[in-house]
């Protein structure tokens, strides 16, 4: 073998037991839209290490603040969900945290970043984690794709810093993160507080009801503070003199008696609007047009106290998607089969394995949970319960009244690229969201965008330029000026498919 070719051959990915690993990006389905299956052993090893791959803040939305408060359900859904905590007249306590996603602990609020929002609801049937940003969409369909983004983000491993080259070399070789883009370079990249946003439950979740029907449903919350948001000027100018402008405004408007309220919305898609929806309902990069599946209204979340310690309460807050409570279930969104095991992990991790002892995550109705010992076991360890089940004294029986309903599959178990989909269409969304936005909005996010790719080189530049033009021609043109690119040269690449197009931006 040719020193060339050993040397490429070094370069091709293996398991932490030297195995070649077959693929990187797409997981092992159950069908073209299943769930993602458990044997996916390279997606569980390379999730588990990127759980552990920083000490000790959280990986992705380090820099958080938090409130607690109450939601308070308005409206009759339970013809879809027997969920308690969505029943017309309850109140749940929540805990609720923000956040920013790819800056440190000490990273200032007000930068051009996604805002995450967790929401813990207590609720009578134990604890439902909802965890979202404020955005409907999110960068990446597959959950392969969340260490690599991650790393794109976070800081060069070479410099110590962060790299617009790595972030758009990353985002235009996916072109599904095309629509997420649009939004975070967009007027509302970069939200005045966390009072002034939206946030979305972003993932495809699941409701059943007392007849164990299922539907496919969608979580959006509206700001009743108004939206507001900042430019990279005013951004720039705030920074300078508070790091904290978000946690400060979210902790003074609660001190003062101001409480901020959200309006809690549904989307609804049934079991048949899926089979025939025109794209994958589940792709989280996709989303459900209001026009199409309108907005049901909930209820009203309410933040009204302040924690006592920011480290106790704050800090330690843990969240997973994986926590439901019956009548809420989950979809086939690949990203969100991955997040139910990373989360967990993570927080398994960085708060040790018994993080649901700590208050702020304890739930308020009884635990039963048949896990033992274990570091920091704060509690009786159930005593000289049997430990293990079946046994012949009842405990730790299951609760089979609260199952889900089946789920029907097709198709073979495969690692399925949904490129290869013939309705999968990454431009659609980012087009239709161009062509609403006023020709003020759309030049601040032309300016936007060349500021940020400004030191990024030419080849991703057209890369980014030619996915603009697919999902509209003068969004395209425009961006081409701004970046002062041929406009012929992009022209001509807009006749290549995608893949085409990445070899010949290769260099």
């Amino acid at each position: 073998m040719r020193k060339t070719e050993m040397n490429e051959q070094q370069k091709k990915l293996t398991n932490e037991a030297g195995a070649p690993v077959a693929e990187n990006e797409n997981s092992l389905t159950a069908g073209p839209r299943g769930p993602v299956a458990l044997q996916d052993v390279w997606l569980l090893e390379k999730l588990a290490h990127f759980d552990r791959e920083v000490i000790p803040e959280r990986r992705m939305h380090a820099k958080g603040w938090g409130a607690y408060g109450t939601f308070t359900c308005t409206h009759d859904i339970s013809r879809w969900t027997r969920a308690k905590v969505l029943q017309k007249g309850m109140k749940t306590d929540v805990f609720v945290r923000f956040s920013t996603v790819a800056g440190e602990r000490g990273a200032a609020d007000a930068e051009r970043d996604i805002r995450g929002v967790a929401v813990k609801f207590y609720t009578e049937e134990g604890n439902w984690d909802l965890v979202g940003n404020n955005t409907p969409t999110f960068f990446l369909r597959d959950v392969h794709n969340f260490p690599d983004l991650n790393r794109a983000v976070k800081r060069d491993p070479r410099t110590g810093m962060r790299s617009a080259q790595n972030n758009w070399d990353f985002w235009t070789l996916l072109p599904e993160t095309f629509h997420q883009t649009t939004i975070l370079m967009s007027n509302r990249g970069i939200p005045a507080s966390f009072r002034n946003m939206h946030f979305y439950g972003e993932h495809t979740f699941s409701f059943y009801n007392e007849k164990n029907e299922r539907v496919w449903c969608k979580f959006h919350f509206k700001t009743q503070q108004g939206i507001k948001n900042l430019t990279d000027e005013e951004a720039e100018m705030l920074i300078a003199k508070d790091r904290e402008s978000h946690g400060r405004d979210l902790f003074g408007a609660i001190e003062k008696g101001d409480y901020p309220r959200w309006v809690m919305y549904v989307q609804i898609m049934t079991e048949e609007q899926a089979f025939h929806h025109y794209e994958n309902p589940f792709d989280i990069t996709k989303i459900w047009k209001h026009s199409e599946y309108p907005l049901h209204e909930v209820g009203v979340l309410e933040l009204n106290r302040n924690p006592e310690n920011y480290f106790a309460e704050v800090e330690q807050a843990a969240f997973t998607p994986a926590h439901v409570v019956p009548g809420i279930g989950f979809s086939p969104d690949k990203f969100l089969q991955g997040r139910l095991f990373v989360y967990g992990d993570a927080q398994r991790y960085r708060l040790g394995v018994n993080y649901n002892q700590i208050p702020v995550n304890r739930p308020k109705v009884e635990v039963h949970d048949y896990h033992r010992d274990g570091c920091m076991r704060t509690d009786g360890n159930y005593g000289g319960a049997p430990a293990y089940s079946p046994n012949s004294m009842g405990e730790w029986a299951a609760q089979p009244e609260v199952m889900e309903p089946p789920l029907d599959l097709s198709g073979s178990m495969y690692a399925y690229d949904p490129k290869d989909d013939p309705t999968d269409d990454c431009f659609r969304a980012g087009g239709d969201l161009w062509r609403v936005m006023t020709e003020e909005k759309r030049a601040l996010l032309i300016e936007n965008t060349a500021r940020n790719i400004e030191p990024v080189t030419e080849n991703i530049k057209y890369r980014h330029a030619v996915h603009c033009y697919w999902a509209d021609k003068e969004y395209g043109k425009q961006m081409v000026q701004a970046l002062r690119l041929s406009w012929d040269k992009v022209k001509q690449y807009s006749h290549l498919t995608q893949a085409q197009l990445v070899e010949e931006t290769r260099h």
